[in-house]
């Protein structure tokens, strides 16, 4: 039954229509509304950007827990730019970007040259950037950006704000990637398993180091957004964004395909996007525990599910085969197949 009706590849989907129909029935007046349309599309796309940031280096088994921090560095310097130095606001959004790419960079070098695992690696790299944020700007920066600047990103289109187009194209371009190229058949060979991507003629570690780069300037670009659609900072704006964009990305891993793709993440970011506006519609007064909880228990579920689908990989040791030594078992992020594959140490050692 549950292969008839493909619960499995099409899960949020269900869950999406179910909170429709839920709460359409229950709020009727305040639900389906277009407002409500316009605001659960447009809240959401900081988060949508930054589940995409995540997704890049995700493809090659990788970990950037550092996105959220990254997308308040990437605000704070241009708003700083461009109202303490008058810079152009254009130009002090390209700086941004750049430095977010550099800080992928150097993140890449710690997980590609000094072997540090990719989420030890980002999350302290996530913590430095949240110290040059602060020390950059303790305090909030009001009215950083003309309007003809805030116009390139919020001027409506069909009654939404075009960053929400940029999104989808963003969207569109990472999926043409992963789907139609051989970079993105390479990216997720390296994550299904990095050592025997390498012997088959992948260079591993530049499509791990160049995906946390891609990361870096994605989740910059979230920052981007924020200026056009709000024009201020403040110390809270990024960090909160990582959880849902993880548990978009997870959650969407287990739809569609089988393992980290772009549909798959906007379905399941905007699924758990009604559900946590139509909790928000039936508790009326004192929301503001609804979208952490809703976020907590969604991460949990998405990873849980992840791991029981075998997209998440657990390394295990198996007992040596007769003649042989003890093989190395690489852990992998799964792709199409999940495959992990044996290296014999001695093989391993000599591998070009």
């Amino acid at each position: 039954m549950i292969k008839r009706f493909a619960f499995d590849k099409f899960s949020a989907l269900y869950l999406w229509a179910l909170f429709m129909l839920y709460f359409g029935i229950t709020k009727p007046h305040s639900f389906l509304t277009q407002t409500s349309f316009k605001l659960v599309v447009i809240e959401n796309v900081f988060t949508g950007v930054l589940a995409i940031a995540f997704m890049v280096p995700l493809a090659t088994g990788t970990y950037d827990l550092s996105v959220g921090a990254l997308m308040s560095m990437s605000l704070v310097i241009s708003a700083y730019l461009s109202k303490h130095h008058t810079m152009n606001p254009v130009l002090a959004m390209f700086v941004a970007l750049g430095a977010c790419g550099i800080a992928g960079f150097i993140s890449g070098f710690f997980v590609v040259k000094l072997r540090v695992n990719s989420f030890i690696a980002t999350l302290g790299m996530s913590q430095v950037i949240t110290a040059f944020v602060l020390h950059t700007s303790s305090q909030s920066i009001t009215s950083a950006f003309p309007q003809s600047y805030m116009d390139i990103g919020s001027k409506p289109i069909f009654g939404l704000p075009r960053f929400v187009y940029f999104m989808f194209i963003l969207a569109i371009i990472v999926w043409f990637v992963f789907e139609h190229t051989p970079l993105g058949r390479y990216m997720f060979a390296v994550g299904g398993n990095p050592e025997a991507a390498r012997l088959a003629g992948v260079r591993s570690d530049r499509m791990i180091w160049g995906s946390l780069v891609a990361s870096g300037v994605i989740a910059g670009f979230a920052g981007t957004v924020y200026s056009w659609k709000i024009g201020n900072y403040a110390t809270s704006i990024g960090p909160g964004y990582l959880f849902p964009a993880i548990a978009a990305v997870f959650f969407g891993a287990s739809q569609l395909k089988g393992r980290a793709n772009v549909w798959g993440a906007m379905i399941a970011l905007y699924a758990l996007a009604w559900g946590v506006k139509g909790l928000q519609l039936t508790f009326t007064s004192n929301t503001i525990w609804i979208e952490p909880l809703f976020q907590g228990v969604s991460l949990l579920a998405a990873v849980s599910l992840a791991s029981r689908q075998g997209i998440i990989k657990v390394p295990r040791r198996k007992s040596p085969a007769p003649g042989l030594t003890d093989p190395e078992i690489v852990p992998a992020m799964a792709g199409d197949t999940g495959a992990t594959v044996e290296i014999p140490d001695d093989q391993a050692g000599n591998a070009p």
